[in-house]
């Protein structure tokens, strides 16, 4: 909730005019109560958990097998609709549960202690892309040291063995796991945000670029056009996809964002062991062909 009571107020307190997205800003924070907008989190999270696997979802489903195969990391997998449709439905039930009071355990320290602003000015470009970037890289650290943790042998068996049922990931399964790693893993996410606080909207998009990203490595398709390919480090749908391959015994791969943990820790070796003989492999079937046809 704003300190101004009208839009003049709110100017000349910045001393110009307000640009169209402080106005829009203005408009829809000026009279909602900050802990409102503090859980707007929680529906961006269901909305894109719901809404960004479809495209990929539907094109395994409808799509020929020759023409998904290509592009798809475990081609000999395919799920059925009853399958997505478990995954969905168990999926959203682990998050309601599981990230629904997370607001009401972190308001007040982030509110109190941490600070996040809702006024103007908004935050530039250049400042949301920082944090942003801030708090992938912290809970990318420690998501590794968690996941590594959950793949000791007592939390795997009762805990993280859930998120491993899909062998062949895909989009749904990102959040699919045991509420406890949900919660745990959910409130790491936030450490980024204490470190460096910001303001709601950059709340908001860290709610949104988060998601998308978990939803991407577990995608199970390998796409060339997808724009993460331009992003230094980043690990991708192939990197995590071999993690759940292998699954219980992976000893690999345990960074959700980035490779460099895994290459600093040296938990890569099985990766690169893997994709160094399914790079000769095909560089044999290749040549045979050649020899074949000749």
């Amino acid at each position: 909730m704003l300190q101004y009571a009208t839009a003049a107020e709110a100017e000349a307190a910045l001393g110009r005019a307000m640009t169209w997205s402080e106005a829009a800003w203005f408009r829809y924070s000026a009279t909602t109560p900050d802990f409102c907008l503090y859980c707007h989190s929680v529906v961006f999270v269901l909305l894109v958990y719901t809404l960004a696997p479809l495209p990929l979802v539907l094109l395994e489903l409808r799509a020929p097998a020759k023409l998904t195969a290509p592009y798809k990391l475990q081609p000999r997998v395919r799920l059925s609709p009853a399958a997505f449709l478990r995954c969905f439905k168990n999926t959203l039930s682990t998050i309601v549960l599981s990230t629904a009071p997370l607001p009401f355990i972190s308001y007040p320290v982030f509110r109190v202690m941490v600070g996040i602003r809702t006024g103007l000015p908004l935050p530039s470009p250049g400042e949301t892309a920082a944090q942003l970037l801030v708090y992938l890289l912290v809970e990318d650290y420690l998501g590794y040291w968690i996941h590594r943790l959950l793949h000791t042998e007592w939390c795997y068996d009762r805990i993280h063995r859930v998120h491993h049922e899909f062998e062949a990931p895909m989009g749904y399964a990102a959040p699919y796991a045991h509420w406890a790693e949900v919660f745990v893993l959910g409130s790491a996410s936030f450490a980024g945000l204490a470190i460096v606080p910001c303001h709601m909207v950059t709340f908001w998009l860290w709610f949104i670029v988060r998601p998308m990203e978990a939803i991407d490595v577990h995608s199970g398709f390998d796409l060339p056009f997808s724009p993460t390919k331009f992003i230094p480090f980043y690990g991708g749908a192939e990197f995590h996809d071999y993690h759940h391959y292998v699954g219980k015994r992976s000893k690999s791969n345990f960074a959700s964002v980035f490779t460099f943990c895994d290459y600093i820790y040296g938990t890569h070796k099985g990766y690169r062991y893997h994709k160094a003989a399914r790079m000769a492999k095909l560089q044999e079937m290749a040549q045979n062909n050649v020899v074949g046809k000749g």
